[in-house]
Formats: C-alpha cells, structure tokens, sequence
C-alpha cells in the first residue's frame, strides 16, 4: 500500500512571471527611455527632484530586468539536488527589487534635506519638459502591466513601481509649475521628499510579501480550517493532521498532509478514488494544484502526532 502520494504537481505551466515576459521587455525598453530624458533633463535644470524620479525610473528597469532574468532561470528543470528547479529565484529578484526601493528612497531623503538649508537654481521649462516625457512612458508602462499585476509579485512589483513612478512624474510637473510661477526653488527638494515618501510604502508591502514567500507562510488566499474542513469532507477521510500551505514562487502553492482513512477506504481499489476526490477539492476549491498527501489507515494515526499541524 503506498503511503505517499503526489497526484497534481502543478508545475508545468512555468511560473506566473514567464508567461508575462514579453509585457515585462517592454516595460524595460520604455523605462529606459524615460530615464535618459529625465537625465538629460535633470543635468540641463538641476532639478533634484527630477534626478530622483529619474533614479527611481532607473531603478525599475533594473528590477524589472532582474525579475526577468530569474524568470529564465526559474525555467531550467528540477534536479535530484533542486527538485522544485529554480523557481524561488523569482522571490529573489522580488527582495531585491524592494530592497533598492529603499536605498533610492534613503538617498532622494538625505539629498532633499541638505537642499533645504541651500536651494539651488532651477530651470522650470526643460524640467517640466522632461518630467512630461517620464509622466508619459509610465503611463504606456502601466497600461501593459495592468492586466498581470496580480499574477506574480515580481508583476506586482514592477506594476506598484510604475505607479510611483507615475506619481512622481506628477509631483515633478507641480514643482516645475511652482517654480515658473514663483520662482522659489523650495519646491524641487518638497517633491524630492513626496517621491521618497512614495516610495518607502510600496517597497515595504513588497517586502511583507517576499518574507511570507521565504518563511512559507501560508499563502494569503488559503484558509487553513476551511481546507481541513472540505478534506474531512471527503468520502473515507476520518482524519487529517500535519496539515500544511506555502509558496514555491508567484502562481505556485502547494499544500501537505496526512490523510486517515477508514478500514474501507484504505484499499488497493478505493485510495486512488479517494487522492483523486482530495486532488480535485484543493485544486478547484483553494487553487492549489501541487498536492501531496500520505495515506494512513485509522489505527496507525495513533502513532503519528496530530498537533504538528
């Protein structure tokens, strides 16, 4: 009687960042492109605000690149040593896209205060210029990350990096408007500030998120004790303990347990009946296909530990 089954693995659909990759490339190239307008526009106004957006665009296209680059990696195939393959490398990319979130975001902060005490000349109408360039590439960005954003963290990532971006672009195009009308160069270093404040939030989300991946907590959208109730629901299953949920990568949960079953049940003829019920009830019901169960009859439960679940 075999006691360790593995009936839906889930796997061969790749991970939920490849099958965007062609979105992400695009976003690169676009990225790129706002980022030197914003640089030749940075180094003609000396707006600092404009070099941050600019940082912060750049920084994109380096996570962006990152995340597609794990991707690739997350295509070679599992070995004996690496049996789920590379597909974690994705979670990587991810904490490395938060963490130069956060040094960007340092950086424009200790730049903007020492502005204050010293604010420097600014030429409003190359910065508004390029900052409506920056504005109108992230733009097109976010509409071809719109539809994947949920799929991957990596997607999410990039996508929620945009948005700042987009929001930063705005924050720019206010100050050089303030700065034509008034004069006052007070207001590059306030949207230096408002960038860096933008910034902070979403890197921390993103990190939450990558850490749950690498403690393999249960993934959000799973409910431990509705699982355990919809297994116990299962004709033949009398019990079910070691129950357990995490992530692979972006798209791919997977779930553990040891299942009881009755003296009728724990058949030859009956416990491929039962692993395809089990099998179907996640997969349909929680969206977790890679599933690997161990069958046991009611009186060796006994032996094992009901409250490691």
């Amino acid at each position: 009687m075999g006691h360790d089954h593995g009936h839906s693995h889930g796997l061969s659909g790749g991970t939920a960042t490849g099958r965007h990759r062609r979105k992400l490339v695009a976003v690169v190239i676009i990225t790129l492109l706002g980022v030197v307008a914003q640089l030749i526009g940075a180094a003609i106004s000396g707006s600092l605000s404009l070099l941050a957006d600019a940082g912060h665009m750049l920084s994109d296209a380096a996570g962006v690149s990152i995340a597609l680059l794990a991707a690739w990696v997350a295509t070679r195939p599992a070995t004996s040593k690496r049996t789920f393959g590379w597909q974690r490398a994705e979670v990587l990319a991810a904490l490395a896209n938060a963490t130069i979130l956060v040094v960007i975001a340092v950086v424009i902060t200790i730049e903007a205060i020492g502005r204050f005490g010293q604010p420097a000349d600014v030429a409003a109408t190359p910065m508004l210029i390029a900052a409506c360039i920056g504005l109108t590439a992230n733009l097109i960005s976010l509409s071809i990350l719109h539809s994947g954003r949920k799929a991957s963290l990596n997607l999410r990532g990039a996508y929620l990096e945009v948005l700042g971006d987009t929001l930063g672009s705005l924050a720019v195009i206010a100050a050089a408007i303030v700065i034509a009308l008034t004069g006052s160069g007070l207001a590059d270093p306030i949207a230096s500030l408002a960038i860096a404040a933008m910034i902070l939030p979403r890197a921390w989300s993103l990190m939450r998120e990558v850490v749950d991946v690498l403690l393999e907590a249960t993934p959000r959208h799973v409910n431990l004790d509705a699982v355990r109730e919809h297994i116990l629901s299962v004709e033949g299953v009398v019990g079910v303990h070691d129950l357990h949920a995490w992530t692979i990568t972006s798209g791919v949960p997977v779930c553990s347990a040891h299942i009881v079953l009755d003296a009728a049940h724990f058949s030859a003829e009956r416990t491929d009946e039962v692993l395809d019920a089990l099998t179907e009830c996640l997969g349909t019901h929680f969206d977790t296909e890679h599933c690997t169960f161990q069958l046991e009859p009611a009186e060796h439960s006994s032996h094992e530990n009901p409250t490691h679940d």
